[in-house]
């Protein structure tokens, strides 16, 4: 069955991007069987090329300043934890320089379980929680390797699962530590007053006389009782968008949402001789946009505001008959322009995010609460989960640096698609991302939970969905749909344009587009073990063995479940197929194991 039409599936996404998201209860899990131990086997590696100069990046936390936060977070008390956790323990590990604290669920061996040397990170996919780690008492792959003695702690990325945003970890770092967009977050989540302010709006520093000020004797002119209510609403709408914009400046989204913006007002003046008037405050908006957001900038902004309004009634003066409602019509262009930012605001975060902040935030803190005696973890990622720990150990090897990772363990990831017929090529965004953009976040859980109703009865019309993330008879009905229902969150856009670099000459790459990952696997000193379905749509095995070939041979091993005759493995049938705790678990163990030792 052919996929959705790439422009129905952005008019599908842009429809679903303000829509609630919903919550759905979680079975608590229960320890797994045993495993069985499996024979590995491993391909020749390719040498990487030629590196590039050093892209500009920003140090990983340090040690000192995640333990100094992390008494600002919620650490797990008996009974504190949600409902929703299934896990043994819930942790919170605050993020430095933000105000995220990442859920950090928890699974400890019990007594009689062998005794390992090293705790166990799992990362989860793209817009994924913890849920898909441990779906079921039967299908637990957390719990099962924690009853295999792993100190076992599934990380949920900021705005995933049960991971919070909140100002107490902000008044626990110190002011040096905030970063400028952190900085920016603060302002934009506070309501722009009807006052104007008196300090500087970035900065909170008295406003400075050297900020040029625009005057225009027709915006000062304007009459200030016309439809004053309108005015107000469009002026904090305005002055918030231009705060946001100067947090963003190379931000093509925003200055997108701006013309956007303009073109709807626009149309409603039915005078077409008061277009060029329209226009002329357009232009003159977006020059302040570009200036320092003070007090004086707001007042421009304010009068600006006021002659918009007026123009837009004149227009109504002058035509017959006049447009009904044409106030209630601009109203709603100016709460559909707040609902963007507010948007553009909660979910302003990259990959680059993921790999520069989070994950070194987790690590220090199970590093804290485990206590390994070489100072490193066993890690597996899923998908995107894997995928960001190729890109950490391919930093760490073009830096020289140790990624505090004693091995890793990748499950359906890749970071070059390039001679794979993924079927991501028709659902990501590489051709248009300025359209993307204009859809700040992806709520995919919404999108699932709406349309697996749907795809699981006759007709199937979006049957493709269940092979998408299982194959044929893989997974009981009931736990897929409650892997669907459960699993997935909202997604930014950003994320999803950085990862679509993956599927462009040289594969994945950081946001400022000078470092290519995959040219530096090559230096790196960790184990991998690369897992691959033969079924896997999404990542298929071409696409794993694209990443894997360019890891030195004495390190890597790489393996495809499934067989021709079946059982058949798909993007999520490694984790938590009906096969796996069979399969793939003691694969997984067996690799592990052989990496534990601290002596090595």
């Amino acid at each position: 069955m052919p996929l959705l039409h790439g422009a129905s599936l952005r008019a599908l996404l842009a429809g679903a991007a303000v829509a609630h998201l919903s919550s759905f209860p979680i079975v608590r899990a229960s320890p797994c069987a045993p495993p069985q131990p499996l024979r590995l086997r491993a391909f020749a590696s390719h040498s990487a090329s030629e590196p590039p100069p050093p892209p500009p990046s920003s140090p990983s936390p340090s040690t000192s300043r995640v333990l100094a936060s992390a008494a600002a977070a919620c650490d797990c008390e008996e009974g504190a934890k949600p409902a929703i956790c299934t896990a043994d323990e819930l942790h919170y590990a605050p993020v430095p320089g933000t105000e995220w604290r990442l859920a950090l669920w928890r699974y400890r061996p019990p007594p009689e379980a062998p005794k390992r040397n090293h705790p166990l990170m799992l990362l989860s996919g793209v817009a994924t929680n913890a849920v898909g780690f441990d779906l079921s008492p039967g299908a637990s792959f957390a719990r099962h390797m924690s009853m295999q003695g792993f100190d076992t702690w599934i990380v949920e990325l900021r705005g995933a699962g049960l991971s919070t945003r909140g100002s107490e970890l902000a008044a626990a770092s110190t002011k040096s530590d905030m970063s400028s967009n952190s900085g920016v977050d603060k302002i934009l989540t506070q309501k722009v007053n009807v006052v104007p302010p008196t300090k500087d709006m970035l900065t909170n520093e008295p406003q400075s006389s050297e900020v040029p000020v625009l005057t225009d004797t027709n915006v000062l002119e304007t009459n200030t009782s016309e439809e004053p209510q309108l005015v107000t609403k469009l002026a904090n709408a305005l002055a918030q968008l231009s705060v946001t914009f100067s947090g963003y400046v190379r931000d093509s989204q925003l200055r997108s949402i701006t013309d956007s913006f303009f073109d709807r007002v626009t149309e409603l003046v039915p005078d077409a001789s008061l277009t060029s008037s329209l226009e002329e405050v357009a232009d003159k908006f977006l020059g302040l946009m570009e200036l320092p957001q003070t007090s004086a900038i707001y007042d421009q902004i304010s009068q600006l505001s006021q002659r918009l309004v007026k123009i837009l009634g004149e227009g109504q003066q002058n035509v017959s008959p006049r447009l009904f409602g044409w106030q209630e019509r601009l109203s709603a262009t100016i709460e559909d322009l707040q609902k963007q930012l507010e948007l553009i605001i909660s979910y302003d975060w990259d990959f680059d995010h993921y790999l520069e902040e989070d994950v070194p935030a987790a690590i220090d803190y199970i590093k804290q609460q485990s206590v390994p005696k070489d100072g490193k973890l066993l890690a597996i990622g899923h998908s995107m989960g894997g995928i960001l720990l190729y890109a950490m150990v391919s930093k760490c090897g073009f830096e020289g640096a140790d990624p505090e990772l004693a091995a890793i363990v990748t499950l359906a990831s890749s970071v070059d698609y390039t001679t794979s017929n993924s079927s991501l090529k028709l659902f990501v965004p590489l051709a248009d991302p300025a359209e993307m953009l204009r859809v700040p976040a992806v709520p995919l859980g919404t999108l699932l939970s709406t349309t697996y109703p749907i795809s699981s009865r006759a007709p199937y019309i979006l049957s493709l969905l269940r092979s998408q993330i299982s194959a044929k008879d893989m997974m009981d009905p009931e736990l897929l749909s409650k892997l669907i229902l459960n699993n997935f969150c909202t997604v930014p856009a950003k994320v999803l344009l950085q990862l679509a670099t993956s599927f462009r000459d040289g594969g994945l790459r950081n946001r400022a587009g000078t470092f290519f990952f995959k040219e530096h696997l090559g230096k790196i000193k960790v184990p991998v073990l690369a897992l691959a379905g033969d079924e896997d749509l999404i990542c298929p095995p071409e696409a794993v063995y694209e990443t894997v070939k360019v890891i030195p041979q004495h390190l890597v091993t790489y393996k495809v479940f499934g067989k021709p005759e079946g059982p058949h493995y798909a993007h999520y049938d490694l984790v938590g197929g009906r096969k796996a705790v069979h399969e793939v678990y003691p694969c997984i163990i067996e690799f592990l194991s052989q990496h534990d030792d601290v002596s090595s």
